[in-house]
């Protein structure tokens, strides 16, 4: 089939075209009239939000959390919502609205989850693509039906976003609660550890204690170093003297006997001067004689007494050592005993601060908790509230007559081209070329007043198949 056929086949079926387009157009217009009007309010939501995880407070902007615009369109569209909206608008308390619900369900379920899904099936809700704007519709047959639904669906989402927000918060703050008892209660029994081993070691100044009684030891050590050298010179000293006093430097540094042995000098000479004068009996000589001996017997008895002071300085000094040795050894235990006490008290002490820090940390978050839970501050706000639409958006007559006309002209094509293939008919000189495969040697046109229309559809005069073929032009 070439266009002329086709357009030979439109004009002889120009009729049916007509019908089915008029039939279309007049069906459409009269259906748009008859349908009641609908209008549809709108109210633009923006969205703020900021997720926080309610226990370890850190923030994550909105714009990293994947899938969040359409989570909140989920929520808008959820029966959780469609409730609110129906107990706001106290829907059930309506006796045409318990006998409507009476009459579709049989009174099977319940008449608040039942309205709620009827509101969702004309609720529209669309976010935009590159901002954090909600457009919240809804349809109605009444403008400020539609207008006071919209902006009730937009409060109870408000609503429901805040108690979604302040939910975890709240169970955070309730478990944040129970275990700021249980940590004040550890660090409780962590101070009365610590307080009683301070009590059953005597401990009363901490660590500096500690520390007073290291510096005692080491004071201590150094006497004794000390107290070893000291026993060490006078035993040396001790060991000189007991083979010869004389020649000791102790004893011979003795004042007395180098007083005794002056004298003793002395006493020599006056005697050797009176053995020369006078014999050994005479008086004088005697008398010389005795005090010589008497001097020489002091001066041993001033060594014997010099040698004592030695070896009484030694025994002092060694029992000095002793007595130092003895000190330190005790001092020594008891640090010892101190360290290992210092080192549990550290521990103590050390499960006193742990508990310490980990109660005001968790009273850090419990007030942080506390306060969200008890917020009315909500990240969804209001742009745009809706208002009765003055104009209605259902049904578009001008829209649907524009595809009724399109309709009706295809459905008009494809009937006249049905029509045409049940009842064939020649239409033109390629149809008997087509169909009887002879050629055509003429065409006969008739002299009417439609002829000079008729040539615009039939060819005149033409073969394609054979050489010797003529056209020729008969008028009646």
């Amino acid at each position: 089939m070439n266009f002329s056929q086709f357009l030979l086949i439109l004009k002889a079926r120009f009729k049916i075209i007509l019908l089915t387009f008029v039939t279309t157009v007049t069906i459409t217009l009269v259906v748009s009239l008859l349908i009641p009007k609908s209008y549809t309010a709108t109210t633009s939501l923006i969205l703020n939000y900021k997720g926080m995880d309610p226990v370890t407070g850190i923030a994550l902007p909105a714009q990293l959390m994947p899938g969040y615009m359409a989570t909140q369109v989920d929520i808008i569209t959820s029966q959780n919502v469609a409730v609110k909206v129906v107990d706001a608008l106290k829907f059930t308390n309506s006796t045409q609205a318990q006998a409507q619900f009476q009459e579709a369900t049989q009174g099977r379920g319940d008449i608040r989850n039942w309205f709620a899904g009827l509101l969702l099936k004309k609720l529209d809700v669309q976010p935009s693509r590159e901002s954090s704007v909600i457009e919240l519709s809804f349809t109605g047959a009444d403008p400020e039906f539609a207008a006071i639904v919209a902006n009730a669906f937009a409060v109870a989402y408000q609503e429901t976003s805040l108690q979604l927000k302040t939910a975890p918060a709240q169970i955070a703050s309730t478990y944040l609660g129970t275990q700021t008892k249980v940590l004040r209660e550890n660090l409780k029994v962590a101070q009365t550890n610590l307080s009683a081993y301070q009590q059953e070691n005597g401990i009363t100044s901490g660590i500096e204690q500690f520390d007073a009684e290291s510096a005692k030891l080491n004071e201590l050590t150094a006497q004794l170093v000390a107290a070893q050298g000291n026993a060490i010179e006078a035993s040396s000293r001790q060991n000189g003297t007991r083979g010869n006093a004389e020649q000791s430097p102790d004893v011979a540094a003795n004042p007395l006997v180098q007083s005794l042995k002056v004298q003793i000098s002395s006493t020599d000479a006056k005697l050797a001067d009176i053995a020369q004068r006078l014999g050994q009996n005479h008086p004088q000589y005697q008398s010389a004689k005795a005090e010589a001996d008497k001097i020489k017997s002091e001066y041993q008895e001033a060594l014997r007494n010099a040698t004592a002071n030695v070896g009484g300085t030694a025994r002092i000094h060694q029992q000095r050592e002793g007595e130092l040795r003895a000190q330190v050894a005790a001092q020594k235990t008891k640090v010892l005993a101190l360290n290992r006490t210092r080192d549990q008290l550290a521990l103590l002490q050390k499960d006193v601060d742990n508990a310490q820090r980990a109660l005001e940390a968790v009273n850090q978050r419990f007030t942080q908790t506390s306060l969200e839970g008890q917020g009315n501050q909500t990240d969804v706000g209001i742009l745009n509230p809706a208002v009765p639409p003055i104009k209605h958006s259902s049904p578009k007559t001008l829209v649907n007559l524009i595809l009724a006309i399109f309709l009706g002209t295809l459905l008009g094509v494809g009937f006249a081209l049905l029509a045409e293939l049940l009842d064939r008919r020649v239409r033109s000189a390629d149809d008997i070329q087509e169909g009887v495969a002879i050629p055509v040697l003429g065409v006969i046109v008739s002299d009417s007043l439609e002829q000079p229309r008729r040539r615009r559809f039939i060819p005149l005069l033409r073969s394609s198949k054979t050489k010797n073929s003529n056209y020729l032009s008969f008028k009646n």
